[in-house]
This record gives structure tokens, sequence and C-alpha cells, in this order.
């Protein structure tokens, strides 16, 4: 069975894939990811949404598909020539607001905001800060993280890493947690 999704991409999708092949970007989200991001987004009506990690915006760009034009996505990246690619294609969304800057810096200074629904897809928030980003969810909320089956990408002694932080959600008694062994390996966990 071949894993292929037979709907429609977002708009803007090809050509952000396009301009993230040209930059060089490597740690793009898995486009099976990026369905399941739209979906779980679709049961968040006038929610407010967070995603660490933009990128360039390709997962991007799926969450907004699946949102209403009541809700408001966060997405925070420290990197500037990555985060234009996603403004390029993305910025006329009036629901998005990219962020320039330190995903640790920017949860340190909003511990106070409360969330539908977060994407983690960086450090902070997954392998750096954790309790903080999963007690800005509200209850209902969904934790979404992905690339915890082995990626050739992976630096030497995070596969350890990964292992913690999977025992550590596993370990914690206010979230419901499904573990999935499908694309690169993808938890979500609602907040009770």
């Amino acid at each position: 069975m071949t894993e292929e999704i037979n709907q429609q991409f977002p708009k803007a999708y090809i050509n952000i894939d396009k301009a993230t092949k040209m930059s060089g970007f490597t740690m793009a989200s898995d486009v099976l990811t990026c369905s399941l991001l739209r979906t779980l987004a679709g049961s968040k009506p006038s929610g407010k949404f967070l995603e660490l990690g933009t990128g360039t915006g390709l997962s991007t760009a799926w969450i907004l598909d699946g949102m209403d034009n009541n809700s408001t996505l966060i997405s925070i990246d420290s990197e500037p020539k990555f985060l234009e690619i996603a403004r390029r294609f993305l910025g006329n969304d009036e629901r998005l607001h990219p962020i320039e800057t330190d995903g640790g810096e920017w949860v340190e200074n909003n511990k106070h905001q409360k969330f539908d629904y977060v994407f983690a897809d960086t450090w902070h928030g997954k392998y750096l800060l954790l309790d903080e980003i999963l007690s800005m969810l509200n209850k209902g909320g969904l934790y979404i993280i992905d690339d915890m089956l082995p990626q050739p990408n992976w630096p030497e002694g995070h596969h350890e890493k990964a292992i913690r932080l999977v025992a550590d959600l596993e370990s914690r008694e206010d979230l419901l947690l499904t573990k999935q062994v499908w694309a690169t390996g993808i938890i979500v966990a609602v907040k009770k």
C-alpha cells in the first residue's frame, strides 16, 4: 500500500515547497504529517493555534488550510531566511502572526497565553520548556510533535533524547496520548 494523499494541497504549498528546496532548508515537515495537522486543525473552530518552528511555512500552510476564519495562528521561528519564505507566500492571511524570535525567549515571555492547539516542531516546546508549553494548553487542547522515529538527520545521541521525551510524556497524568508509528513518528496528546 502506498502512502499517498489524494486530496487537495493548500494553495501556497507548491510554491513554498519550490522555494524551500531552492533555499536549502532540509528540516521540512513530511506531507503526511502536514495532512494530519490540517485535519486536527479542523477540530478546533475559533481556536488559538501555536506553531513552534515555522521553518519555511510548509506545515503552516496546512494548519491554516484546516483552520476556520475565526481562528488565529502564532508561528515562531528564529531563522529570518526561512521565515521570509513563509511570509512571502502566507503573509496575506490575517489569521497568521509569524514572529521572528528565539523560541525559548518567546515561551518565557508568553507563559500567560493559552492555546487550543500546539505543534512543537523544534527544540523549544519539545525537548526544552516542555512543561511550560503543556501548561499553556487549554483543557481539550492538542499537543502535536513529529520526527519521533529515527531520522537520517538526527545528531549523535538524539535517539536517546527522543526516548526520554516519550517516556516523560507517557508518565504525565494531565495528557491522553497516542503514539503513531506513521510518517516520521507522530505523537498527538490532549490536555485533560
